[in-house]
Parts: C-alpha cells; structure tokens; sequence
C-alpha cells in the first residue's frame, strides 16, 4: 500500500476480537483487506450503473469530444 496512512477505530463485540486473534488473525490487516473489498463492490456498481446509461444513449449522437471527456471525468470520479 502507499501513500499517507491513517488511523481508524471500531467497536466490535470482544468475543469476536478474541476469537480472531486466538486464531493468529492480524486485525488490522483483516480489516484493511475489508475496507479495500467494499471500495471494490462499490466501483464495480457504479460501473454496472454507468454501463447500463451508456446503453440506453445513442453515442452516434455525442461527439467524439464529449464522449472522450465525459470518460475521463468519470475515471477520475472512480
């Protein structure tokens, strides 16, 4: 991972901590590969949306202009 990092906290139940450290899972690591899971489910759906309104659009309508810089936006957005 690179870039800046930074610290969270969470509650959870302490059976659930100890179970997982019990069972040599490192916490921060697991939740980590968590949060990087549900960033991915989350760009994957507005990918699924977003390819569902270019299908509804008539691109032979956009200009090629538009098209290419509407795609960068929504990169940049993603």
């Amino acid at each position: 991972m690179t870039g800046q990092q930074v610290t969270i906290s969470a509650k959870v139940p302490r059976r659930l901590k100890e179970e997982l450290e019990k069972k040599g899972v490192k916490l921060s690591e697991a939740i980590r590969r968590g949060l990087e899971a549900e960033l991915k489910e989350l760009k994957e759906l507005k990918m699924k949306e977003l390819k569902s309104m270019l299908q509804e659009v008539d691109l032979s309508r956009v200009s090629e202009h538009r098209l290419v810089r509407d795609i960068r936006k929504t990169r940049e957005e993603c």
